[in-house]
C-alpha cells in the first residue's frame, strides 16, 4: 500500500475580528495549493465559526493557534485556546443574532468535537471528505458531440412604432434548451 505524508498548516493568532479575515483567506490559500478547492468554502465557513467563538467567549486571552491537516482522504482544521471551559449547541432563539456557530460546523462536516488541551486549554475540531478519485476529463467524442449540437435561435425583437410605446414581444429566456 502507498501511503502519502500527512499536510499539515498552523497559525498562530490572536482571535480578533481583523484576524479572522487574514486566516480565512491563509486557509483558502493553502487548500488551493493541495488542490482541495471543493472544499474551501466549508472549510473557511468552520474556521470562521471557531475562530468567532474563541473570540467571544475565550477567557482569559484570545491567543489561539489554527490547524489544518490532509491525511488521505480526510481534512481535519482545529482551533486550540487556552480557555478550559467545553463549548456546547444551543437552541438559539429564531431571531437571536448568535448561537448557531456550532451547529453550522456540524451540519457542515463529515464530523467535528472537543477535547481538552491540557489543564488550561481546548481543542475545537472539524473534518471534511476529500475526493481521492481524479476528476475524469471529458473525452473527445463528448466535447464533439457538444459543439456539433445546433444553437437555438431567439425571435428578434421588432422596432418600436410609437417612440414612447415600444412594441410587444413575449419574454424569451437566455438560457437555451
Amino acid at each position: 500500500m502507498i501511503s502519502y505524508p500527512s499536510r499539515h498548516c498552523t497559525v498562530e493568532l490572536q482571535a480578533l475580528p481583523s484576524r479572522i479575515g487574514q486566516v480565512r483567506r491563509i486557509v483558502s490559500a493553502q487548500l488551493r495549493y493541495w488542490h482541495l478547492d471543493a472544499l474551501i468554502d466549508r472549510a473557511s465557513l468552520g474556521v470562521t465559526e471557531l475562530l468567532s467563538n474563541v473570540h467571544r467567549h475565550a477567557q482569559p486571552d484570545k491567543t489561539c493557534t489554527v490547524e489544518i491537516e490532509l491525511l488521505l482522504d480526510r481534512l481535519t482544521v482545529s482551533v486550540r485556546d487556552h480557555d478550559p471551559r467545553m463549548p456546547v449547541i444551543d437552541d438559539a432563539e429564531p431571531l437571536a443574532t448568535c448561537g448557531r456557530g456550532l451547529a453550522m460546523v456540524a451540519a457542515m462536516s463529515e464530523s467535528w468535537g472537543v477535547r481538552p488541551d491540557g489543564e488550561s486549554g481546548k481543542v475545537v475540531w472539524f473534518t471534511l471528505p476529500t475526493s481521492s478519485a481524479p476528476v475524469a476529463a471529458p473525452s473527445r467524442r463528448a466535447r464533439r458531440t457538444v459543439l456539433e449540437k445546433p444553437a437555438h435561435r431567439f425571435a428578434e425583437v421588432g422596432h418600436t412604432t410609437d417612440e414612447l410605446r415600444p412594441e410587444h414581444a413575449p419574454a424569451r429566456s437566455a438560457v437555451a434548451g
